[in-house]
């Protein structure tokens, strides 16, 4: 009751503010009117003489005060209502007890200009759309995998132009990142087309993804049936694959782990369709084909760096010859820069030589490496054996790249995405730093957020 009269008492005391407002105009204008009336005024009465003499006297080619009287009246109205109308609106807006709609002025009337974000938020927000997007591309050409061995290729053309499309978005994003992080002039510019491509790749993936899984849930059983298949087949690589090199160490344990996963959700996925719950069973059916397709990925790598390995040291010895003869025509008087990179390649040629005839175990693509570093800044091009020996390792890099992201993406930042997505339009010999730069913020990422299946 009290809060009633409380909310109540502004409005009587402004009512009656109104009142004696009206009231008081209303008493200047009879007062202006009563002024101006010639028959209102003190008249005192003049000679007949003199009155005779004013009638006949020719009248006055100027206007009577009479004939001003309305007209004054008139705009004093208009002014009195004008000055009350602004005073009721100003006073109405002050004691407004709602607070404004959002994005407009304290009248309400008028959007007022919408503040700029700050720029960390838009930078916190630009790493967190890069990694939001590439996940769900990753997931939606997971997925792409498993549809395609059920309906063939003809029936995935739209999904794969649909991911061809978001993957473009996504590389135009990591490019305009790249440009920031170097120094671009346009900060918010640059983090806000990095949002919008973002976004842009998500409308994409998203609309595919919806009629991808229409299409799926047409044969729910063939789905499962598909997935079960490519288990096995992976559940038997796992099984005779030894890894080799630094680089895939524990890849084998982490399949296994991932199969484990798989079995889990596959089992699920049976007991859910068999209790006719086909919402429940689609989402362990996903859950399973990711937990496959990252065991996938990391048996593959195993047996992709032992192919590379094996080309790479049959290359060694000839990558060797080719490197003498491209310093050959360098060691006739050398100077400065050039002598003192003459002599670096020439001790990096010697320990290679000693480390692969000493009979001990070596890394191939490391050695490979060490040779095309060294030689790089004098050679020629005449050798086609360094060219290839770059392009084999630039590409190994990559792909371990690609696979350390792909396992770990779940941990992954925006960093190396964005140094990956650069390597990938990179040539050989910045291609494999990029690349090798990259796995290395992803494998720092990894230490310190965990990984998570």
């Amino acid at each position: 009751m009290t809060s009633s009269l409380i909310r109540g008492r502004p409005r009587r005391s402004r009512s009656h503010i109104s009142v004696r407002v009206a009231h008081a105009l209303l008493g200047v204008v009879a007062g202006v009117v009563w002024l101006m009336l010639p028959w209102m005024t003190i008249n005192d009465d003049a000679p007949v003489a003199a009155a005779r003499v004013s009638a006949a006297a020719p009248e006055s080619d100027g206007s009577s005060a009479a004939d001003l009287v309305l007209p004054v009246a008139a705009l004093a109205v208009v002014v009195a209502l004008a000055a009350y109308g602004s005073l009721r609106r100003i006073r109405r807006t002050r004691g407004r007890t709602t607070p404004p709609a959002p994005g407009t002025t304290h009248v309400g009337a008028y959007a007022s200009p919408a503040a700029p974000p700050p720029l960390a938020d838009l930078d916190d927000r630009s790493r967190t759309a890069l990694v939001e997007a590439d996940n769900h591309l990753r997931a939606f050409r997971d997925e792409l995998s498993f549809a395609g061995a059920e309906s063939g290729p003809d029936a995935m053309a739209p999904f794969v132009r649909a991911a061809e499309a978001a993957e473009a978005e996504l590389a135009a994003a990591c490019a305009i990142r790249r440009r920031y992080d170097e120094g671009v002039p346009e900060e918010a510019a640059a983090l806000a087309g990095v949002v919008g491509r973002c976004e842009e790749a998500e409308r994409r993936l998203t609309a595919g993804e919806a009629d991808l899984r229409g299409l799926r849930e047409r044969d729910p059983a063939g789905a499962l049936a598909a997935a079960e298949a490519r288990f096995r087949e992976l559940t038997a690589r796992t099984g005779g694959t030894v890894p080799v090199g630094d680089s895939v160490t524990g890849y084998v344990e982490l399949a296994k782990d991932s199969l484990v996963s798989a079995t889990v959700h596959l089992n699920q996925t049976h007991q859910a369709t068999a209790a006719e719950r086909p919402d429940e069973a689609a989402l362990h059916l996903r859950a399973a084909e990711t937990a496959i397709s990252r065991a996938d990925v990391l048996v593959t790598a195993v047996a992709r760096v032992d192919t590379a390995r094996a080309e790479a040291a049959r290359l060694v010895p000839s990558a060797l010859t080719g490197a003498e003869a491209e310093l050959a025509p360098l060691r006739d008087g050398p100077e400065g820069e050039a002598y003192a990179r003459l002599q670096h390649a020439d001790a990096v040629l010697t320990a290679v030589r000693q480390e692969t005839t000493s009979g001990q175990p070596y890394d191939p693509l490391g050695v490979l490496r060490r040779i095309v570093r060294a030689t790089a800044p004098l050679a020629t091009g005449r050798s086609g054996v360094l060219t290839a020996a770059a392009r084999l390792v630039a590409r190994e890099s990559l792909a371990g790249a690609e696979d350390c992201v792909a396992v770990h993406r779940e941990a992954v930042g925006a960093a190396p995405r964005v140094l990956l997505a650069e390597a990938r339009r990179a040539d050989d010999l910045p291609q494999d730093t990029l690349a090798r730069e990259a796995r290395d913020l992803a494998e720092r990422d990894v230490r310190l957020r965990g990984h998570t299946d």
